[in-house]
């Protein structure tokens, strides 16, 4: 395998010796100024939120962390956001058109919240072109299986644009997380392309299920083996397996900038897993541009 990066610096070269164009990372956060304050409070506070430190690691204005991102090489930048109350969704919607119509390689993102008005501005969204939405469940505190959900669902099935869902039981639990609500969601709309974040930690198990049992279901690695939660040596052969069968179904994401730790740590990690050169450019990139719609590497390709 080739050497994985030691640094943020080295990704490039890194990338480069995958044969890859950059990187398709599909969790990536930008939010408006007076949101992202409140949220880097919160992980300030993380010892009593946690039980343990999170220094924001990339704690920098809106235009360096463009500029960090794109010296990664990510393409095409998404900006999730996401709702912790009611009325909030769509005002995020229309921040997140603007942002994304200010800057040319920004993804134009959405959310939701478990709000009838939720069948109205999320086909809206979607008409004024958003391509990817983010929805956690455990901030927002409300069941992704409400059926006050189920036309946003629809319009969202219909698009096939992904949702990246943070739904599983950590950092922290909510009253609403795990796989059970996810899988009664799908019941009812099987086509709908969930990327289930942070790989569904620590439900690992059930949300591969979930990926195995339904095309549109990914997995993102965010935070993943990166050594802050877990580590490449903690991942069972058996799991191992799943991940090789699972190749095409497994996303880059981050969580960047809200991770305290710099991002090669996240690239390493998932390539110390030895699962494969090949492995690492589906998961780098093939997959994360097939659902953003980015140009697509030949598989086999250097």
């Amino acid at each position: 395998m080739i050497a994985p990066p030691r640094s943020d610096a080295e990704i490039p070269t890194y990338v480069e010796a995958l044969g890859l164009p950059g990187l398709a990372d599909i969790h990536v956060h930008f939010l408006p100024q007076n949101v992202l304050d409140k949220v880097w409070s919160y992980f300030d506070d993380a010892e009593a939120n946690y039980g343990r430190p999170w220094p924001i690691h990339y704690r920098f204005d809106s235009d360096t962390r463009l500029r960090i991102l794109r010296d990664l090489g990510l393409h095409a930048i998404p900006a999730l956001t996401y709702p912790h109350r009611p009325g909030m969704a769509a005002w995020l919607n229309d921040w997140n058109r603007d942002f994304a119509a200010a800057h040319h390689d920004v993804i134009h993102c959405a959310t939701l919240f478990a709000e009838p008005e939720s069948a109205d501005y999320v086909p809206a969204a979607l008409a004024s072109g958003a391509r990817l939405f983010k929805v956690h469940v455990q901030v927002g505190g409300f069941a992704p299986d409400d059926r006050v959900l189920d036309p946003a669902w629809a319009a969202l099935s219909e698009a096939q644009v992904p949702i990246v869902i943070h739904a599983g039981s950590e950092p922290l639990p909510g009253a609403f997380t795990g796989p059970e609500a996810i899988a009664r969601v799908l019941e009812r709309f099987p086509a709908l392309n969930f990327v289930i974040a942070h790989m569904g930690m620590p439900e690992y198990e059930a949300f591969a299920d979930l990926a195995e049992a339904y095309s549109g279901v990914h997995l993102d690695t965010t935070m993943y083996v990166s050594g802050f939660f877990s580590s490449p040596a903690e991942v069972t052969p058996s799991f191992r397996e799943r991940l090789i069968s699972l190749q095409d179904k497994v996303v880059l994401g981050s969580d960047f900038p809200n991770i305290p730790y710099p991002y090669a740590d996240q690239v390493s990690g998932l390539a110390g897993l030895d699962l494969g050169d090949e492995w690492m450019r589906a998961v780098l990139w093939d997959n994360g541009a097939r659902l953003l719609g980015l140009t697509q590497r030949v598989p086999g390709e250097r």
